[in-house]
C-alpha cells in the first residue's frame, strides 16, 4: 500500500544518535593524541567499536567531524553573551578585564576543539575555510566591543575602531590564549592577568593621575 506515513523508530534513532556521539569523541580523542593528519577512518572505526561503513554513515568521514567540532565550538563561544554584557560596562578599564575574563573562559572550555583546527590547518586545504568560518563570529564580537570602547572615549588618540578590534585579536584571539598557556606554559590564570594589562597599555589613554 502506498502513500502510508514512513516508519519511525525512536529506539533506532536514539541508537544512531549514540553511535554518531561514540565516533564522534573517538575520532576526537585520536586528533588530539596524534593530530588530525595521522589518523584514518579505519582507526577511528576500532577506536569507536564499530566498522568502517558506520564512520562514514554517521558522520560523514574526517572533515565532516572536523566541521561539526568547530561548529559546536562556535555555537558554544558565548561570544553574543559576552557582547552583550560588555556593552552594560560604563568604563574602558572594566570592559577590557571582562573581555579577557570571558574570551579566557570560552578558550579553555573549547580548548581540545580548537587544538584539533590547529593541527588541521597545515595539512588539510578545506582546513583553513574552516579556521575563517569558526572565528568569523569571535572577530564580529570583538568589532563590536571596539566600537563600544570607541564611544567611551577612552581609546589612545588615532585608535580607530578596526585597529582597536586588530588590538583586541592580537591579545585575546585564538593564538594569544594558545601561545601562552600550550606553548609556554603558562596557567590561565597568568594569561589572563598579562593580556588583560597589554591590551589596556596599548589600548587605552593614560589615566589623570591629578
Amino acid at each position: 500500500m502506498s502513500g502510508g506515513r514512513p516508519y519511525h523508530s525512536p529506539r533506532r534513532a536514539l541508537t544512531a544518535a549514540a553511535t554518531r556521539r561514540d565516533i564522534i569523541d573517538a575520532a576526537r580523542r585520536l586528533f588530539l593524541e596524534r593530530g588530525f593528519a595521522q589518523v584514518t577512518i579505519a582507526e577511528i572505526a576500532r577506536e569507536a567499536g564499530t566498522a568502517v561503513k558506520t564512520v562514514y554513515v554517521s558522520t560523514g568521514g574526517r572533515l565532516d567531524i572536523l566541521r561539526e567540532t568547530v561548529h559546536r565550538a562556535a555555537a558554544h563561544s558565548g561570544a553574543q553573551e559576552t557582547v552583550e554584557r560588555i556593552r552594560g560596562t560604563e568604563d574602558a578599564v572594566s570592559a577590557i578585564a571582562l573581555l579577557a575574563h570571558r574570551t579566557r573562559l570560552s578558550n579553555e572550555e573549547h580548548r581540545e576543539s580548537i587544538a584539533i583546527l590547529y593541527s588541521a590547518l597545515p595539512v588539510h586545504e578545506a582546513a583553513e575555510a574552516l579556521w575563517d568560518e569558526g572565528t568569523s563570529l569571535y572577530t564580529c564580537a570583538l568589532r563590536e566591543i571596539a566600537s563600544h570602547l570607541k564611544g567611551l572615549g577612552a581609546l589612545k588618540p588615532g585608535m580607530t575602531v578596526e585597529r582597536c578590534a586588530d588590538v583586541l585579536w592580537f591579545c585575546f584571539g585564538l593564538g594569544a590564549w594558545r601561545t601562552l598557556v600550550d606553548d609556554c606554559g603558562w596557567s590561565w590564570d597568568e594569561a589572563e592577568k598579562e593580556l588583560t594589562a597589554m591590551a589596556t597599555k596599548m589600548l587605552l589613554k593614560e589615566l589623570s593621575t591629578g
